[in-house]
């Protein structure tokens, strides 16, 4: 695990392993075994392949800028220990990371309240290494590929943190609705066009820290 942790199944165990890890076959005989993907990280399939998930994506402010004050080897070092953070964080809020994007990472939640919080936690913990990262969370319908999804709301994910400014946290107002009851408090951060996603949009700052 991210953590150090090290554990060892053998023939009939059946085991659940969260996001953060890494796997060897120890031994020289085949490595059979059936592999069940848990509802309750995705949320219930509504038709066929395709689920109702809250998806955040993010990435680190003006990492060219870093990449040139730090040099290549401090940037590696730096990047590895955000990833760790950021890992830390989505296993802590039960978050599937789905890819990482160079200095930033895309991953699908169970509800929208948990992705927020996460983005909000992982803003806090990077920012002790010195650096920033802008935030996006939308809610829609994706279809799961194998290990990747797709879909418009992919793509509306991706341009919502696009428009975050450093350390923030924004959500489409779809998210907006859905969080409703949870406790998490937001502000209008104004309305944007989105090339090729039709009409503008009204987003969503969080402001408090609970």
């Amino acid at each position: 695990m991210d953590s150090g942790e090290v554990c060892e199944f053998v023939v009939d165990d059946v085991y659940d392993i969260p996001p953060g890890h890494d796997g060897m076959v120890v031994g020289d005989e085949p490595w059979e075994a059936i592999e069940f993907a848990s509802a309750r990280i995705f949320a219930a399939p509504v038709h066929g392949d395709r689920v109702l998930a809250a998806m955040l994506c993010t990435d680190i402010v003006d990492s060219t800028a870093h990449l040139k004050r730090l040099g290549d080897m401090a940037w590696r070092e730096l990047l590895l220990e955000h990833n760790h953070q950021v890992r830390f964080e989505l296993n802590n809020f039960r978050g599937r990371e789905i890819q990482t994007t160079g200095d930033g990472f895309f991953a699908v939640f169970d509800g929208p309240a948990r992705a927020v919080r996460c983005a909000r936690s992982i803003c806090s913990s990077v920012s002790r290494l010195g650096i920033a990262i802008r935030a996006g969370v939308q809610t829609g319908e994706v279809e799961f590929v194998g290990d990747n999804v797709r879909g418009l709301a992919v793509h509306e994910t991706a341009r919502v943190a696009g428009v975050a400014m450093a350390g923030e946290v924004l959500v489409s107002s779809t998210t907006k609705h859905l969080l409703e009851g949870s406790g998490i408090a937001l502000e209008s951060a104004g309305v944007h066009e989105f090339k090729g996603l039709g009409e503008a949009r009204e987003l969503f700052r969080i402001t408090d820290s609970e």
